[in-house]
């Protein structure tokens, strides 16, 4: 587990005394690095554990140890922004995390919380459906899970445990980049953010002026370009082009590179200018006042490669049919964590919550 270098990434390690209110989304990453040394981790079949910026567990269940048969990797994860089609980004988010350590998803567990009072069964059965269909796409197997209504919950909730399985040799680990590796990110950002500001403000959308074939345009986002980066993350595992990987979500992609720094404990340079951000995208976050780069993520992927590499990783992605940018560098930790901004040195933008919970303020 990779432990926090205060001097490069954080100012304070908050400590449970600390009684200011915490913002809504992530819980902050020092005090998460610092609750996570209280929690049993350590087990001799734990591959990869709970860490600042790993995205799923690796356990390993062969008889001949790590290098020998798959390894079991699991991911559990809730989805609490979205309500519409919020089957299909559960299903996708945790194939997500689990396609960066180089896993191939194979069978899902949700649970699905719906409100008292509100819920029809019509309500029930769009959301199995929309189940259906992402699994179906993604070749994955709904093997168990939970359904109930209840008064604890005012809108949907559902939460999920995914597990994949990927050959001991070939799992990638965000702490796994070095000084000197290219950072790329395939894709582009934040196509999740986009569909869902489209999706939960329509109404508001059309009260300002947009047009309904714009706000259509961006709540497809969901599907082209797509939130699911499993063709990438495992192409790049399988040709083991990647020195890691990592599944930007809440917080963005300036989160999710800041978390990359954290779980290796390097330093970094990102290139701020050289984020591909849609010009739909950047529209649609400056109606409500949202930064990009700290705006809900998925449907970007994360990589680091060595130089000699870039080049060929990228083609292999064009091949796919997923554009990509080189966006930055791993330093020596020495160096710290640092943005590109017209050329100019600035601080890496960094956010206490998601910037899509302002829709909700």
């Amino acid at each position: 587990m990779q432990s926090e270098q205060p001097n490069s990434t954080n100012e304070h390690i908050l400590s449970t005394t600390d009684t200011v209110l915490l913002p809504g989304g992530k819980v902050p990453a020092p005090l998460l690095a610092r609750l996570l040394t209280l929690l049993p981790t350590q087990h001799p079949q734990l591959i990869l554990g709970p860490g600042i910026g790993e995205d799923a567990a690796v356990i390993d269940f062969s008889v001949g140890g790590f290098s020998v048969g798959k390894l079991l990797v699991v991911k559990s994860d809730p989805i609490t922004f979205a309500t519409d089609e919020i089957g299909y980004y559960a299903v996708n988010v945790c194939a997500n995390d689990l396609a960066v350590t180089g896993a191939t998803p194979r069978f899902y567990f949700p649970t699905l919380l719906l409100p008292d009072g509100t819920t029809t069964a019509q309500t029930v059965e769009t959301i199995f459906a929309q189940l259906a269909l992402a699994c179906r796409q993604l070749g994955i197997v709904i093997a168990g899970g939970h359904s109930e209504i209840t008064a604890a919950v005012n809108q949907p909730v559902l939460a999920g445990t995914m597990l994949g399985e990927v050959d001991g040799d070939r799992v990638v680990r965000s702490a796994g980049c070095r000084p000197g590796d290219v950072v790329l990110l395939a894709g582009a950002c934040p196509v999740e953010g986009t569909s869902i500001i489209a999706r939960e403000k329509r109404a508001d959308l059309l009260a300002r002026g947009w047009s309904a074939q714009r706000i259509d345009a961006a709540a497809h986002f969901l599907y082209e370009p797509g939130i699911s980066v499993l063709a990438p993350a495992l192409a790049a595992a399988q040709g083991r082009y990647t020195t890691a990987m990592h599944d930007p979500t809440e917080g963005g992609v300036a989160t999710g590179l800041l978390e990359l720094a954290i779980a290796s404990g390097n330093g970094l340079e990102v290139d701020l200018d050289a984020i591909p951000v849609p010009t739909l995208a950047a529209e649609l976050c400056a109606v409500y006042g949202l930064d990009p780069l700290g705006t809900i993520a998925s449907g970007a992927l994360l990589a680091t490669a060595a130089p000699a590499h870039v080049d060929l990783l990228q083609s292999i992605w064009r091949e796919i049919g997923v554009e990509s940018a080189v966006i930055g560098r791993i330093l020596p930790d020495i160096e710290g964590i640092y943005a590109l901004r017209n050329r100019q040195r600035v601080d890496l933008p960094r956010f206490e919550a998601d910037e899509i919970v302002k829709l909700w303020k």
